[in-house]
């Protein structure tokens, strides 16, 4: 592909979550950065200004409403208002880290369910697509009336893993619910599977009780979407070295790492966690465990299938 895309009805854009993985987008595809400014009024309201004409364009505005989630989701919205008001002909967003996912159904009484609360808000305000990266659950799709598409990290994690070229592995999901996850991997790997059943008895406090599965002596790959307080894969990542696990690898699509999550995994048993750029990793989280794949290409090739109105699910494959 040439670095010059010269269709001038695609733009791109970026707000604050991510510039440095939108650069890089835009670098893959052979566009310059649409020219925007997003800049805060003396009381905290975010003012955008988009200070270029994009009437008639096939707009893409890429950001992760990761931490801080309400600024960044924020940002989104009112960027979708003055887009459609400057007479965008379709809204592309392009959240790698779709926030606010974890509470996808009621799981007891009384709660809300903001995964489908933040689609709504994207649509009322006037979204036409959503692309985004290892939604918490695949469901939330559903949550849509736009049309969505719905990239998978599992293919760029599991090409790292083979080019290790590590012995006897197994692919390991940390619960019960990222086995669909586990066994996508583990089929790329061509690698057994082993399940971690655990009891959560609170949020963020997990308890490993067994494992399911064959680990004596084998390379254990534990993967999952969100890493967030690090609690579940580094208890994970312990018992796998207990109970007979040679060494223990981990990975993840998006590295939330808040809280005590440095140091859980800088003091845990795994060797290396493989993470992607869909989250900035602050510079004190860069540490020497965690290596940082780009999602760039997969989300530039999907952008422009989008815009030239080509197959996107070959991306999947």
């Amino acid at each position: 592909m040439s670095n010059q895309y010269l269709d001038p009805k695609m733009k791109v854009f970026t707000l604050n979550s991510n510039p440095g993985l939108a650069k890089e987008i835009a670098k893959f595809i052979g566009v310059e950065l649409g020219k925007c400014s997003v800049t805060r009024f003396s009381d905290g309201e975010i003012q955008i200004n988009i200070e270029e004409s994009i009437r008639g364009c096939d707009v893409f505005v890429i950001q992760s409403t990761s931490a801080p989630v309400n600024e960044h989701l924020m940002e989104l919205l009112i960027m979708i208002d003055a887009l459609r008001r400057a007479s965008a002909k379709t809204i592309n967003l392009v959240m790698p880290y779709y926030g606010y996912a974890r509470q996808d159904r009621k799981a007891r009484a009384r709660e809300p369910i903001t995964a489908k609360l933040v689609a709504n808000l994207l649509e009322t305000a006037g979204a036409d697509r959503v692309i985004t990266l290892d939604l918490h659950a695949p469901q939330i799709q559903g949550f849509f009336d736009i049309l969505i598409d719905h990239l998978m990290g599992v293919p760029i994690l599991a090409e790292y893993f083979r080019t290790k070229n590590l012995n006897d592995i197994v692919i390991v999901s940390p619960d019960h619910g990222g086995v669909t996850r586990a066994r996508k991997m583990a089929d790329r790997l061509k690698a057994p599977i082993a399940i971690i059943d655990k009891r959560r008895p609170r949020p963020n406090v997990a308890e490993v009780m067994n494992i399911v599965g064959n680990i004596e002596g084998k390379t254990a790959i534990l993967i999952d979407d969100i890493i967030d307080t690090a609690g579940t894969i580094t208890l994970a990542a312990n018992a796998l070295v207990e109970n007979g696990a040679s060494e223990v690898y981990a990975c993840c699509t998006h590295p939330v790492l808040s809280g005590p999550a440095i140091d859980r995994i800088n003091n845990s048993k795994i060797k290396e966690l493989v993470v992607t750029n869909s989250i900035v990793l602050a510079e004190e989280k860069k540490i020497d465990k965690i290596v940082e794949l780009s999602v760039a290409p997969l989300i530039g090739e999907a952008i422009i299938r989008v815009h030239e109105e080509q197959s996107v699910s070959t991306l999947f494959d």
